[in-house]
């Protein structure tokens, strides 16, 4: 089988609109929690979330355009011309029959299903649904439309999988490329559900903290007194490659694919395994699809949602996994700065871990302060402060309502 590499990467996140914006404050520990500015939020419980900020549509798309394209699917179509700029494959020649998109998202248009209903409820009964409503609606448009802009006719769909679903499809892409189906995936999730039937349907779950008086301290992964998580946006995606075909071109390396694993809990519809099975396996079955041991991680990007089921259910999956490594190894949660992503957020860490190889530091865990007896308080959680390290390798955890689990292993180029 091939081997697979990173060429290209962008990001649009609530701590920055590129990639350099978002890997500068997640490793400062800068938080992307603030009151939403998206709704009235007057009868919610939860009156703070992860937005994009700063984002003007018709910086990217003229006014036409726009209308046609979901928030989640404006996303997927920025970060994806920031990485494939980064790549430099555009400006090339390519065969266009083997560059193809898999794109990861949760939900997809909610905010464009909201408002149609909304608009209809509203009225005399007559159906004057928007003629883009479905296209604008589906989660496979947003790939359909990078392929369409860029004449990508390779392998095109999307992934969906809860809050794995970026990561379903950085692994579906790497198959693809190692198994010689494709030369060039471009790859990731987004996701845009900072709406009302998100944060009102998450927090009647009594999934999301209500710590309204200090939105930017209520992501607090493995901490004592976390509450929930912080609904977040935006989405990253990542330039996959053949090893061939990347040195044809002479592109830029970040990083090498190492390997990827997909597991079931088969246990409940929103809770994890409370003794993390699924999560074991599935980081079991990627140090094995990478052919790698325990002792070859150097970082562990977390799923760490900030719940307090979630947060122990994943520690005794990685204590199970990392046994006399485990105090090793640096681990952190990012979404203690970003929120959490949904089917975004496999993307958005994974450009996180592959940028902790790129620049040896692992960004930080904010907002711990109060030890949770659950959690052994030897494991370097990397709270507060980014660590310098070489990171040799790193692994990234993703988990879905449904008992999705998603694992993923980049590791330095050599």
């Amino acid at each position: 089988m091939r081997r697979v590499v990173v060429t290209g990467m962008g990001a649009i996140t609530p701590l920055g609109n590129n990639l350099q914006d978002f890997w500068k404050n997640l490793t400062n520990g800068v938080s992307g929690a603030a009151p939403i500015t998206k709704f009235d939020t007057e009868f919610f419980k939860t009156k703070f979330a992860c937005e994009v900020k700063g984002y003007d549509e018709l910086e990217h798309f003229d006014r036409k355009e726009a209308r046609k394209m979901d928030p989640f699917t404006q996303y997927a179509m920025v970060c994806t011309d920031e990485a494939l700029k980064d790549s430099g494959l555009l400006e090339q020649s390519f065969d266009a029959d083997r560059v193809g998109v898999i794109w990861g998202s949760g939900i997809g248009g909610l905010t464009t299903f909201f408002k149609e209903v909304v608009d209809y409820a509203k009225g005399d009964g007559k159906p004057r649904f928007s003629p883009f409503f479905i296209p604008k609606m589906i989660v496979d448009i947003a790939p359909g439309l990078v392929s369409i802009k860029n004449s990508f006719r390779g392998p095109n769909y999307s992934t969906v999988s809860a809050c794995a679903s970026a990561t379903n499809a950085l692994i579906d892409a790497f198959n693809v490329i190692r198994h010689g189906k494709a030369d060039v995936i471009v790859s990731g999730g987004s996701e845009a559900v900072v709406n009302e039937p998100a944060v009102g349907g998450f927090s009647n779950m009594k999934a999301l903290s209500e710590r309204n008086d200090s939105p930017e301290t209520a992501s607090r992964p493995y901490d004592g007194t976390r509450d929930g998580f912080v609904l977040g946006e935006g989405g990253a995606a990542i330039v996959l490659e053949s090893l061939e075909h990347a040195q044809a071109r002479g592109a830029k390396i970040y990083a090498e694919m190492a390997g990827g694993g997909f597991t079931a809990d088969a246990y409940h519809m929103t809770a994890p395994h409370p003794e993390g099975l699924g999560a074991t396996k599935v980081m079991e079955n990627s140090l094995e699809d990478a052919n790698m041991k325990a002792s070859d991680i150097d970082y562990i990007n977390t799923h760490g949602t900030s719940t307090p089921l979630g947060d122990g259910a994943e520690i005794k999956a990685v204590m199970n996994v990392f046994q006399d490594n485990i105090y090793d190894v640096n681990i952190s949660s990012t979404k203690s700065m970003t929120g959490h992503l949904l089917g975004g957020a496999g993307a958005v860490e994974a450009a996180a871990a592959i940028m902790s190889i790129v620049d040896g530091i692992v960004p930080p865990t904010i907002n711990h302060s109060t030890q949770d007896p659950e959690i052994d308080s030897k494991l370097n959680l990397t709270l507060n402060v980014a660590q310098k390290r070489e990171v040799r390798a790193a692994l990234s955890n993703t988990f879905g309502f449904g008992g999705h689990n998603a694992s993923v292993i980049f590791k330095k180029f050599e």
